[in-house]
């Protein structure tokens, strides 16, 4: 992932040569500034707080209220109970609790100790420390909310994850996305405010191909947000119906989920898929 090109004709970005690499086979975003930090403590209590003005056990309503969604979204696919799922980057475990009441048998890994042990005291299985480090094991459900683009050894964690699936086993990532209104249409603003922790971006485009590597067909794309203040192209002129509606039809935000099947995916099941 070295070599940089147009794979997506980032013709507006020209001025940011420094910033970033684009690789000639997928089209993945490489930031040429990033750098690792320690996940410990003091993320959940400094960070989540930064970002969303709340900590993140004030929080922990929504974050269920997504759990519950999220739990749905797989439950069109697979049937979930007796389902063994796997959580990287668990935090407090609120979305494992939810996943371990719908009768899945959950596993998590986090690397910060005071998240872990608060997941372990609500009777979760959470492995503290890198995800690099949990030994392999097969799971019928792997989930990675925003974790991926924090990890700098980017295609040894795909192979991992993939190969923590078990064949016909699902993927379930929620990322950044280079496919939104903020990269797309106010570049300066994506790379003043992007966080010096994030190694790797993706285009829905460019998460598919990689995934098609590892033998995972994704199929099911969403955004997860909505930003039409952000947008300064014409869709942020478009009524808020219209817009939602454009955005879902072409994952079309600044973050989004993305799911994917391993070995492939049987034809007759497409007819579930929603897009």
């Amino acid at each position: 992932m070295q070599q940089r090109n147009t794979i997506f004709q980032f013709d507006e970005h020209k001025k940011y040569p420094e910033m970033y690499q684009i690789c000639k086979n997928t089209g993945t975003l490489k930031y040429l500034s990033a750098k690792t930090r320690e996940y410990g403590d003091s993320y959940f209590a400094e960070e989540y707080q930064a970002q969303y003005q709340k900590t993140y056990y004030e929080d922990e309503a929504n974050i269920r209220g997504l759990a519950k969604k999220r739990l749905y979204q797989l439950s069109k696919y697979s049937k979930l109970s007796g389902k063994r799922l796997l959580e990287v980057g668990c935090a407090s475990g609120f979305f494992l609790d939810e996943a371990k009441r719908a009768g899945l048998q959950v596993e998590g890994i986090e690397p910060s100790p005071r998240e872990a042990q608060y997941a372990q005291s609500l009777g979760l299985s959470v492995f503290q420390g890198s995800f690099f480090e949990f030994p392999l094991q097969q799971f019928d459900i792997v989930c990675a909310f925003f974790v991926l683009e924090h990890l700098q050894e980017q295609e040894q964690a795909l192979f991992k994850l993939a190969a923590h699936l078990k064949p016909g086993g699902l993927l379930y990532l929620a990322l950044p996305s280079l496919a939104g209104p903020s990269f797309l249409t106010n570049t300066e603003a994506w790379f003043a405010s992007h966080p010096s922790d994030h190694f790797y971006d993706y285009h829905p485009v460019a998460i598919k191909k990689v995934l098609s590597i590892l033998d995972i067909v994704a199929f099911s794309f969403q955004p997860m947000s909505y930003h039409k203040t952000r947008d300064r192209n014409w869709r942020g002129k478009l009524p808020d119906y219209f817009y939602k509606k454009l955005a879902n039809y072409s994952c079309y935000g600044d973050t989004m989920q993305i799911l994917g099947k391993k070995g492939g995916f049987f034809q007759h099941n497409f007819e579930k898929i929603e897009t």
